[in-house]
Formats: structure tokens, sequence, C-alpha cells
């Protein structure tokens, strides 16, 4: 258990904006790396760090719907598939070439919820997505991190993350039946785990790593494989299928949604802290006690706060040697 996870008053609410977060904050001469760069709060991410004066690069997958949406926004573009481990290899393997430093790295690319799929490798997408993908980057990247001298990595987790700790046994559901929540509770648990253990190898060095979530945002994609009737049922729109606005309980703008990702990443309020779990731009507390987790954001959002088990330094620990483990597989 961190006993540094308690809020730090930052003065921001759930209502700010990345823009609202990042005013006053100067990022020329900085390099930023954007997983997710071109779509929902990964777009926005992109958008204001670049206005504030950061070189941006967006790695993407579909690079055509990137030059499209990235329109105006003066980012780099370059080909990444984090289900490929060939092409994340390729994508750092140019950055590095450029030799530039990497002083903000936002992994805010994901998927959610989504039926039972197997990578070419035989692992589970949505943990092989949301963080072995990742891993790998970061992984790759680490050497213009160091370059850097100081440099911030982001973990965009959620407040799924209870829906399941990491089953590090059984990740890819070979001996229990899969659940795509569970699924997507592992996976973002595991973006929290992640940041917790490579705060504490890369701190000496200068890199800090933080967790977040984002709150519940339309508009994004994430949803794509839920129903109407399951988003009516989350709370999150309502019946003219309408996305249902109220950043007190987590439902919020994509504006607002970006806000604790570029927190995170530029806040001097998070000098020489690292490996915490934040939500609505401020320091995440942890859960008092067990609640009964559902899909109802709004039953849901009066327990702030994050999970022990997701905080586990033992539990971050035996991730990061499996998720090695199953990149040399």
């Amino acid at each position: 258990m961190k006993k540094e996870q308690e809020p730090i008053n930052s003065g921001f609410t759930a209502a700010s904006t990345a823009e609202d977060v990042i005013k006053g904050i100067d990022l020329k001469g900085k390099v930023a790396i954007v997983t997710g760069g071109y779509s929902g709060i990964g777009l926005e991410t992109a958008r204001v760090l670049r206005n504030a004066g950061a070189q941006v690069i967006v790695p993407a997958r579909d690079l055509n719907k990137a030059a499209t949406t990235l329109k105006g926004i003066d980012a780099e573009i370059e080909e990444l598939d984090l289900l490929n481990p060939a092409s994340i290899d390729a994508f750092a393997d140019r950055f590095l070439a450029s030799k530039r430093p990497l002083h903000i790295l936002v992994n805010s690319a994901g998927i959610m919820a989504n039926p039972f799929t197997l990578d070419a490798r035989g692992y589970e997408t949505q943990f092989a997505t949301n963080h072995l993908g990742h891993f790998q980057l970061v992984k790759k990247l680490w050497p213009a991190l160091q370059q850097a001298n100081g440099a911030r990595v982001i973990s965009v987790s959620s407040r799924g993350h209870r829906y399941s700790p990491v089953v590090l046994e059984d990740i890819n559901f070979e001996n229990r039946e899969y659940d795509r929540w569970a699924a997507y509770g592992q996976s973002k648990t595991a973006n929290i785990l992640f940041a917790l253990e490579l705060d504490k190898r890369g701190r000496k060095e200068g890199i800090r790593a933080f967790s977040l979530h984002p709150g519940s945002i339309l508009g994004t994609g994430l949803a794509v494989h839920l129903t109407k009737e399951e988003l009516l049922a989350a709370g999150v729109i309502d019946e003219n299928g309408k996305p249902i606005l109220d950043a007190s309980r987590g439902l919020k703008t994509i504006a607002q949604g970006a806000s604790t990702s570029v927190w995170c990443a530029t806040s001097p309020q998070l000098n020489d802290l690292g490996g915490l779990y934040c939500e609505d731009n401020d320091v995440s507390p942890l859960m008092v006690s067990d609640v009964a987790i559902n899909l109802n954001v709004g039953a849901s959002a009066r327990f702030a706060g994050v999970m022990e088990y997701a905080v586990d330094p033992e539990a971050a620990e035996r991730l990061w040697t499996l998720s090695e483990q199953m990149l040399k597989a």
C-alpha cells in the first residue's frame, strides 16, 4: 500500500478541462508521444500539449484517420499497432533514430469490453492492447526517457480497474470463463500496477510515472462494443441516446476527460512524486472498503478511490516480471 496515495488538494475539480490544468505551463522544447492521440481524450491531450509548445508525435494504426482528425494540430503521425510487437519495435526504433529526448509519454490508446479474442501470440486482446503493448513501448523507448533528464510516463487506466485484479495465473482466461468486464478490469489494474513499478525503476533516472481514471466519456469510440441498452443501464445516456453530462458523477466532456492525463503529464504540483493513481485532477485516495461494483456510473461515482490490490508493490513487481516473460514468448 502506498502511503502517498492521498489527495494533495490540487485546486482543480472534476469539471476542470485540459486547458484549465495546463494554463501557464510552457512546453517549448519538450517532446511528447500520445498513443491513441487521434481520437477521443487522446486527441484532446495531443492538441493541448501541442498548443502549449510541445513537439507531439501520435502513433496510429489508421494513418488516414489520424491525418484527418489531427488536421490543424501540427502533430507528427507515425505508424504503430499495439497488438503487433514488430510494429512497436519499428516505431520505437524510428523515434530513437531521431536522437530526441522523450519528456512525456501518454499511453492513452485502449479497447474495452470486446468479445473474447486472442492476438497472434495467443494473448487475450484487452490485456495485450491496454497493457502489454504499452509495456513493450516503454521498454523500447527507455533510452529516450533517460535522455530527457526528467520524464513522465502516463498510463490512462480507469475506475473499471475495480472489476478485477490482475489474475497472474490465468491472464488469458484459459482456466476460467471469459468475462469481458473482468478482462477489461484486469487490463486497467495492470495499467496502475505498471505505473507503480515503472516509477520505482525509473525515479533515479528522473523517470516518473502516474496512472489515472479520466472519467466516463462518450464519443471516444471506446464504447463501440456496448449496446444502447447497456449504455442506458450504465446511466451514461438518456432515453434519446444523448450523453448525460455531470462531471460531479464522472460523466465528462472530452475536454474534461483529457484533463487528468494532461495534469499528470505536466503539473509542477506532482514534481518529486510518482507511482500514484489519480482522478479528477488530483491524487486519488485509497478505497476505504470494498463496495459493490456495477456498471451504473452514477451509483458508483460516490465511491472515489483506488483498490488496494491495484497499488500493491508486490503485485506490481510480479506483473513486470510476467510481462517481460510474455514479450519473450
